[in-house]
């Protein structure tokens, strides 16, 4: 790949992230102390993009597939979202904030497939150079939270202004990217191939279905990460509290690094045993730090073990799905691993944790020992049944040749 053209997908990764990262985060800390929603509805808000992953392989299978240049219909996503997020910040009941917020994450998280697919077009060794721009999403996540406790907006609404404007440039500036042309024109759709659905015959294996299972499972505690975490540190009077969780994105350099190395050494199931372990140790730190705020390191320990949790999970998850798919499914099984976490996983898991939330608020603070104690006993749960039902397929494991 030629610098110029690797620089260019750098920026579009770079920009993309920045735009979840300015919102996302803090959403949480805006609704609970500026709007004052309660536990559920906060819950609910968290779980739209769990809505928009559902929704958005139709986007991405149909419209993007089959009739319009790639990098077109991401300007047009991205320049809609821009306005979208305008109007979410404007929106101060309920009623009117959730679905516009709806509408806008089914249009971001179109684009995750559509940065994907514009990356892995214009790779020649994709195996290479997609997880060398991937990087640049760490980073974006990472100047947004710091831009956003800069501005000191977490708790209201400049940080989906900050977004929109974010939003907007990255709009105009997919007009620029390479042109793309849609794969799959004139071919034959289905919806069981857009969802997914095409790869179920794998769940005849049991430890393919053991698989999807906790991933599905684990997805329902580590979405009590995502809605609570910033109010969490805000409550606690944590300063910089946006800027400080941006340690999670560089450990989430680091332990992407580290993958490869330890994947031959570990196999898929030992990764994927410290992915679960390590969200049973995140939690606990959480709960043990509440009981003990001097011992600031158990929350930066909590912090900055945030690359295991999520690559050890996640793209190592989706490693697993495509060396056990045959090529012909590859395709529909990352769209069930998909469906079955950022989806389902993630909707349930961000309407409980909105509900435990809700029930542990005494006044205008929340008793985050007992929250945060609920995910680490699940997690655990999790860590036994994985244990015990998963064998490795070991080729799974090993490098293609």
């Amino acid at each position: 790949m030629q610098r110029t053209l690797f620089l260019r997908l750098w920026i579009m990764v770079f920009l993309h992230y920045f735009v979840w990262g300015a919102w996302y985060v803090t959403m949480g800390t805006y609704l609970d102390q500026t709007l004052h929603f309660e536990g559920g509805q906060i819950g609910l808000a968290y779980g739209s993009t769990a809505v928009g992953a559902l929704v958005s392989p139709f986007i991405v299978g149909i419209l993007a597939d089959r009739f319009f240049a790639t990098q077109r219909i991401l300007a047009f996503l991205h320049l809609a979202g821009a306005g979208l997020l305008y109007l979410v910040s404007t929106l101060k009941g309920f009623g009117q904030f959730y679905p516009a917020l709806l509408a806008y994450t089914v249009t971001y998280m179109a684009g995750h497939g559509l940065t994907n697919a514009l990356t892995l077009h214009h790779s020649k060794n994709p195996a290479k150079e997609f997880p060398l721009v991937m990087v640049m999403a760490s980073v974006g996540w990472i100047a947004a939270g710091l831009v956003v406790s800069w501005l000191k907006v977490e708790n209201s609404e400049g940080m989906f202004q900050l977004a929109a404007g974010a939003a907007l440039v990255m709009g105009l500036y997919s007009l620029t990217l390479p042109h793309t042309p849609p794969k799959g024109a004139n071919t034959p759709v289905s919806v069981g191939a857009l969802l997914g659905f095409d790869a179920l015959k794998l769940l005849r294996d049991r430890s393919f279905a053991t698989f999807m299972a906790c991933s599905f499972l684990i997805c329902v505690p580590l979405s009590f990460y995502f809605s609570w975490m910033n109010l969490f540190m805000n409550e606690l009077k944590i300063p910089n509290a946006a800027a400080k969780m941006t340690l999670g994105q560089v450990s989430d350099v680091v332990f992407l690094v580290l993958l490869p190395v330890l994947l031959p050494r570990l196999g898929v199931k030992g990764i994927l045993l410290l992915g679960i372990g390590a969200w049973t140790l995140r939690f606990a730190l959480f709960s043990g730090f509440v009981s003990n705020p001097d011992a600031l390191w158990m929350l930066f320990l909590g912090i900055c073990i945030h690359g295991m949790c999520y690559d050890f999970i996640f793209v190592m998850g989706r490693m697993y799905v495509d060396k056990h798919a045959s090529e012909d499914i590859r395709a529909a099984a990352q769209g069930l691993h998909g469906v079955v976490t950022l989806g389902a996983g993630m909707f349930i898991g961000s309407w409980l944790s909105g509900v435990v939330g809700a029930h542990y608020k005494r006044g205008d603070m929340h008793s985050w020992q007992e929250i945060w104690m609920i995910p680490a006993a699940m997690s655990a749960v999790l860590i036994v049944v994985f244990a015990l039902l998963f064998n490795e397929r070991r080729e799974a494991s090993e490098p293609a040749a």
